[in-house]
């Protein structure tokens, strides 16, 4: 397989986004969001990344839930407004309600008006008391060929890669990837400092693993910065949680190699790369056989259910109403 156009047409210029979001509050992760692209596009950019849950980061508190938007909402409508402006492409992802649940959604707006959404299909851990999984493909046919979305997590699951293989040439993705707490005793830091460091590695190497297999350039854009709560080891039980982000915003041609990359440890700021889009022969075929591509240590596996599990409890008990209402009122102020 490769169907890599070799006209100039199909080399674009592409930005990737790297924000330090609030937490709960919208509007002001969306007009930084807004200036940012907009230096993206001044600076020549023809598309450009924005990082998951741009409109707020979700951290495991009460709070998280205010930043749950309409289905269609001023994120849109600002992404929408610059991508016409200058012809381009935006994309990034964001709590919204729709029929009374909330979804991780991955919107991609073209020049002329188009929309594609995306939702997550499977929450990661604390983020599952916040919405819940989606069920489409998250393909699209665009004038800029086929285009994916992927999110955070989504990136290490064989199943991404196989909805997605030979059928894009471009996958729009972002990130929200925290790690261990740095806030806990010094001999559970201690006992998890090579768990943390392999999460790290995971994260940092997610969209080039994810690229070598897909055989199609990957955009990812992250959050930087600081991120706390109150961690849930039961329904009744919660201990304070202080972490950062780790990973870095990337943007990796078709076989792997990384063009543009900044750390999350550098701060806010925007990479740009030239990117040929295409989808070409995948230089790696292995691990697509099991559920996660990495070979996932015991306790991230353990994590994962636990959080999952407890989580989707507070979604159903409180969460859920709580993004519904936070929708109800930001659909009341747009109007």
């Amino acid at each position: 397989m490769n169907t890599a156009r070799d006209d100039q047409s199909q080399t674009r210029r592409v930005a990737a986004i790297q924000m330090h979001a609030v937490v709960g509050d919208a509007a002001p992760n969306i007009a930084h969001a807004e200036q940012r692209i907009e230096e993206a596009f001044q600076a020549g950019a023809q598309i450009v990344a924005l990082p998951e849950f741009f409109t707020g980061a979700i951290a495991p508190r009460a709070q998280t839930a205010a930043c749950v938007l309409p289905a269609r909402n001023a994120a849109i409508d600002m992404m929408s407004r610059l991508a016409a402006r200058h012809g381009g492409w935006v994309g990034g992802s964001m709590l919204v309600e729709q029929d009374g649940e909330i979804y991780n959604r991955y919107v991609l707006v073209g020049p002329k008006g188009e929309t594609h959404a995306h939702d997550k299909d499977l929450p990661t851990m604390w983020e599952r008391a916040f919405y819940r999984g989606g069920s489409d493909d998250g393909v699209w046919q665009t004038e800029l060929g086929g285009v994916g979305a992927a999110v955070c997590w989504e990136l290490i699951r064989s199943q991404t890669v196989k909805r997605m293989r030979g059928r894009v040439e471009l996958a729009m993705t972002g990130t929200h990837w925290w790690t261990l707490p740095h806030n806990w005793p010094g001999a559970m830091r201690r006992m998890l400092a090579s768990i943390g460091q392999y999460n790290r590695y995971l994260s940092e190497q997610a969209p080039v693993e994810f690229a070598r297999r897909l055989g199609a350039p990957v955009v990812q854009a992250s959050h930087c910065g600081q991120i706390g709560g109150q961690f849930r080891l039961g329904l009744g039980l919660q201990v304070p949680y202080e972490t950062e982000y780790v990973g870095a915003s990337q943007i990796v041609d078709s076989r792997g190699q990384v063009l543009a990359s900044r750390n999350v440890m550098e701060g806010p700021g925007t990479v740009y790369a030239d990117v040929a889009l295409g989808a070409q022969t995948p230089v790696c075929e292995d691990a697509l056989e099991r559920f996660w591509i990495p070979h996932l240590p015991l306790f991230l596996k353990a994590y994962w259910h636990q959080q999952n599990w407890v989580s989707e409890m507070v979604y159903r008990k409180t969460a859920r109403a709580a993004g519904v209402e936070a929708a109800r009122r930001a659909a009341q102020g747009e109007s």
